[in-house]
């Protein structure tokens, strides 16, 4: 098979496990370095053990090359597509059936790991009808957030991928922030062009309750939002250690939500769980509109939504109020707000 795409599956299959990021990384850069030599080229040097001399080859990546040009699938993937075979969550298998795309995903624009190309081309493997690219609003500079000149550019950079003719179409997006201030953090005639906004609080995340549901407020009733993201802002596991929810008056967001038409997100992280699912409660009862979302940063992260659709089919969402079971046609004319 493909050194390259052999490569690449192993970092997908390796991103979808949770694997450190170091690991990933090993296969991703050396996927990179092979990538800018012809294929003969490469066999040539894996022949002759010349590649092991190349700068991000190491011992393991080096054997997946050569057992690739040798023609046999690399024994370290045969075992990773076997371990993946199981799947991720028990259960929400019907909803995970019914998910036709994905509306919150990060590339190396912002704090994503991977190019637009290959989150795109996870997309289509996992059979998403629809991706949205949400990299990060310039507010947050940590994650490299997006200025209006650079958003602008990426904009042009989907329109050519789409242009492509693949099967699955990339939506050009945002996860906006919503700043202290309840305004978002993007120019708003940038935001009118963009198919879907996502609209979160990333900062001050322990304001009084009174601040952060006015805070929340003036995310929602803005006119460009389409969905609010991982409502509390609360880690449960990981790396980044564990972070309480949010206050805010749940009863009085979600009611805006209705009103409003936002979605309210089931971020499908599984450091994020959230909302968690009392409050999934209230937005069911608020009468709101879903999005189950993987709010991906690597490609086999697209996976995750799995972990979303566990969680809304435990609390009983309907698939027809999870707007990314619908088909991309209605999904855009609802975002239009046609």
């Amino acid at each position: 098979m493909d050194a390259v795409d052999a490569l690449n599956e192993i970092a997908f299959w390796l991103e979808r496990g949770r694997a450190a990021t170091f690991k990933v990384q090993a296969f991703r850069k050396a996927a990179a370095a092979i990538g800018a030599l012809e294929p003969e080229e490469v066999a040539s040097r894996a022949l002759s053990g010349r590649l092991k001399s190349m700068k991000g080859i190491g011992d393991r990546t080096f054997t997946v090359i050569r057992q690739a040009v040798d023609g046999q699938v690399p024994e370290y993937l045969a075992d990773l597509r076997e371990k993946g075979a199981e799947p991720l969550a028990s259960g929400g298998a019907e909803i995970g059936r019914a998910l036709r795309g994905d509306l919150h995903s990060h590339s190396e624009w912002s704090d994503g790991g991977s190019p637009i190309e290959l989150m795109v081309a996870a997309a289509e493997v996992l059979g998403r009808e629809y991706l949205a690219l949400t990299d990060h609003s310039p507010n947050l500079t940590i994650a490299n957030g997006l200025s209006p000149e650079r958003l602008r550019n990426q904009l042009d950079v989907v329109a050519g991928i789409n242009g492509n003719g693949g099967r699955t179409r990339l939506l050009a997006g945002i996860e906006v922030d919503i700043l202290e201030t309840g305004g978002l953090d993007q120019e708003p005639e940038l935001l009118d062009r963009l198919d879907i906004v996502v609209a979160s609080v990333h900062s001050k995340l322990r304001a009084d309750r009174k601040t952060m549901t006015a805070r929340m407020l003036g995310g929602i009733t803005a006119p460009q939002t389409n969905v609010l993201g991982h409502c509390t802002g609360r880690l449960v596991e990981g790396s980044r250690g564990t972070r309480p929810p949010s206050d805010f008056d749940a009863k009085e967001v979600f009611a805006a939500c209705a009103e409003h038409n936002v979605a309210v997100e089931i971020n499908s992280r599984p450091e994020r769980q959230d909302p968690p699912d009392d409050l999934i409660q209230l937005a069911l009862e608020a009468g709101c509109l879903f999005s189950i979302d993987s709010d991906a940063h690597a490609p086999g992260q697209l996976d995750f939504l799995q972990y979303g659709a566990e969680r809304a089919a435990r609390n009983n969402v309907p698939a027809d109020r999870i707007i990314t079971t619908w088909p991309v046609g209605k999904l855009l004319a609802w975002a239009s707000r046609s």
